[in-house]
């Protein structure tokens, strides 16, 4: 861990909370707090590898994992988060939040794509091939849809272009966890001891599992929730609209395409024949209607 100037050792998280705490105190606004906290602190120990957490207000019980090479945006996200009493921990460079991760998995990671020693898109990979599921809000400079739809292909829920709003970023966090808490604690008069079992497919709502002929399909979070809530309203013609405002609990105005690439990944692993799919059916200029397969 790279320290802070004027700390050293054990002393350095206490600094860190020392200084945030003095400049809070007599601050008000996060650019005020921001501008004086690049003052008081050497950008140069913001570096990568660098690993920082501050715990504060902590009321909502979760814990996020920030991860950027821009110090400036790494504190913008990060003070935001704890102000609304979320537990932040940050990375600076793709390698230490692939280990972070894996070694104490957050609720949710919001991840940048250009980063150094592994890019975001080597995260995500990584940690699906792994097998760690974390709910990932990918943030990306770029305008090339490429990469967002690449992210999202690799299992992240959700994205942002940079510039962003820091109140819209909160809110999507904020979806993404109610999402998953729903999903965890909502119950279906349909369901029968949490589960929905329809053909070959069991949907284990409460294990957080889907099975198929017998094996356990390996689903992303996002994947799980629209998974759960397809289910959930068998036989509904649901519109892309739709199911952007139920799983993605937020307007996605003009970025449907979101809906059709994790149809077309559930498709891939929960389908017999993805490209005659019994389960989730298209309906043509509308959206999508989750069936199965037909009694013989």
């Amino acid at each position: 861990m790279i320290k802070a100037p004027g700390f050293s050792g054990r002393s350095c998280r206490r600094g860190h909370a020392a200084i945030h705490g003095s400049i809070r105190r007599s601050i008000h606004g996060p650019v005020s707090y921001f501008c004086a906290m690049m003052m008081g602190e050497d950008a140069g120990s913001f570096t990568s590898g660098c690993i920082t957490r501050w715990k504060r207000g902590y009321k909502m019980g979760k814990r996020i994992l920030v991860v950027d090479d821009e110090p400036s945006i790494v504190k913008l996200v990060q003070f935001n988060l704890e102000k609304e009493g979320f537990e932040v921990d940050c990375a600076y460079d793709g390698q230490t939040a692939l280990e972070m991760a894996e070694r104490e998995p957050p609720d949710l990671m919001v991840l940048d794509l250009m980063l150094p020693k592994m890019d975001g898109l080597d995260v995500c990979r990584k940690l699906r091939k792994r097998d760690v599921h974390i709910p990932i809000l990918i943030l990306t400079a770029k305008s090339d849809e490429f990469d967002k739809v690449l992210g999202l292909e690799l299992g992240a829920d959700d994205y942002m272009t940079k510039p962003f709003s820091p109140r819209e970023l909160i809110a999507r966090v904020k979806a993404i966890l109610r999402r998953m808490e729903a999903i965890r604690e909502a119950g279906n008069a349909g369901e029968r001891d949490g589960r929905i079992a329809v053909g070959d497919l069991i949907v284990d709502v409460e294990a957080y599992e889907v099975i198929r002929n017998g094996e356990t399909v390996d689903l992303t979070p996002k994947e799980f929730e629209l998974l759960v809530y397809l289910a959930r309203h068998r036989g509904k013609v649901l519109s892309r609209d739709q199911l952007l405002n139920a799983v993605w609990n937020y307007d996605f105005a003009g970025d449907s395409r979101i809906v059709d690439v994790h149809v077309s990944h559930l498709r891939d692993k929960i389908e017999p024949d993805a490209k005659h799919p019994v389960y989730i059916k298209t309906v043509r200029g509308i959206g999508y209607k989750f069936e199965g397969p037909r009694e013989k």
